[in-house]
């Protein structure tokens, strides 16, 4: 499997603008930020990361062995007290913000803890970067989910009203209310540059979170199971964790040199031809996998989640000249090429290694 880049016109991220650099990457223990400190590592940058223990077993962050590679600190970004002595300590230039309660059905479960993850915080890590003035850049990723949904069929766009029917998007909503309020209020002209970040669905090699439909697909279809379906009509913006996460660095680049025109909200999502229904995700996963694997619907009783959710990605394409590299037919056989590669024996932290160098390739074509 090779990715294949779509045609893009001036490149957007600065492999050798990282080199050197000191970041703080918050949630780096999860899967969008194993990704993204081992791809940081590779460019050359100092990580510090900060986060709970890894949320599964096993996980990415684990089995590449990240924490003996960078400084990893065990802490909750709900302490504000630690949390600011840690960004004290490691004088970071640039903060990535992914620390986060980060599924739907979790949130009906325990809405206290959502809500003081993803909106305390946020508030904790943006009092805890005024202070240090080392930090120049500060991104702080929330979600495509914190848009008001009113399913509709077109894209929503940075200015959409923030909103949220289940309390984890709810929360992310009100995250992006916090940035916004503090970068108004404390860091217009003071030399950090704030923005935020909405990424569609990802999906990559190394996640075996529970509730997402790629992980949930791949235990079923190795234990020879049927996979259960919840809402198969769903449209959701599938992509590959490298694609957002190109958008993140990129991102962090123009903040570095223009803060007054890069700071606010920005959607990272899919091409619009990738939004595509739950039911054809699974399809093409069974088609891959083969082996007798399946899905079926399940018919019991769900919690409310949105049936329709796109992002209008046209801000960052005009103005980051950033855009989504990798269609998700070739997404779906990355991840399936890096789970069963895994399980014949190789090494996930040389796989994910390998990925982001072919990712990078295809860009530079």
């Amino acid at each position: 499997m090779e990715f294949r880049p779509r045609a893009l016109e001036n490149l957007e991220m600065n492999p050798v603008f990282w080199k050197g650099k000191s970041v703080f990457v918050t949630g780096h223990t999860g899967f969008k930020g194993s990704w993204v400190c081992l791809w940081l590592q590779m460019l050359g940058a100092r990580v510090t990361g900060y986060a709970l223990k890894p949320p599964t077993r096993p996980s990415l962050f684990d089995l590449a062995s990240l924490g003996r590679s960078m400084k990893s600190i065990t802490a909750d970004v709900r302490d504000l007290a630690r949390l600011q002595a840690a960004l004290r300590r490691a004088k970071p230039q640039i903060v990535l913000h992914m620390a986060a309660q980060a599924l739907v059905r979790d949130s009906y479960a325990d809405p206290v803890g959502t809500y003081s993850t993803n909106v305390m915080g946020t508030v904790n890590m943006l009092e805890a970067v005024r202070e240090v003035k080392s930090v120049r850049v500060a991104a702080i990723v929330t979600s495509d989910k914190c848009y008001e949904n009113r399913e509709w069929r077109a894209g929503y766009r940075e200015d959409e009203p923030m909103g949220g029917h289940d309390p984890y998007s709810s929360s992310k909503g009100c995250a992006e209310l916090v940035t916004a309020a503090y970068r108004r209020s404390f860091f217009s002209g003071s030399g950090t540059a704030v923005a935020s970040t909405r990424a569609g669905n990802v999906i990559g090699g190394g996640d075996w979170s529970r509730d997402r439909l790629v992980p949930d697909a791949l235990r079923a279809f190795t234990a020879g199971k049927p996979l259960r379906v919840r809402s198969p009509d769903a449209v959701r913006p599938w992509q590959h964790v490298l694609d957002p996460l190109n958008g993140y660095l990129t991102l962090a680049e123009r903040l570095w040199d223009d803060a007054s025109s890069y700071s606010g909200a920005w959607n990272f999502g899919p091409a619009d031809e990738e939004n595509k229904p739950v039911s054809w995700v699974v399809t093409e996963l069974v088609r891959r996998w083969g082996n007798g694997a399946k899905w079926i619907v399940d018919r019991a009783q769900q919690p409310h989640e949105a049936e329709v959710l796109r992002l209008d990605c046209s801000k960052a394409r005009a103005q980051l000249k950033w855009h989504p590299a990798v269609d998700l037919a070739t997404a779906l056989d990355s991840v399936i090429e890096w789970h069963r590669r895994h399980a014949g024996g190789e090494n996930a932290r040389k796989l994910t290694e390998e990925q982001i160098t072919r990712f990078q390739d295809g860009l530079s074509r």
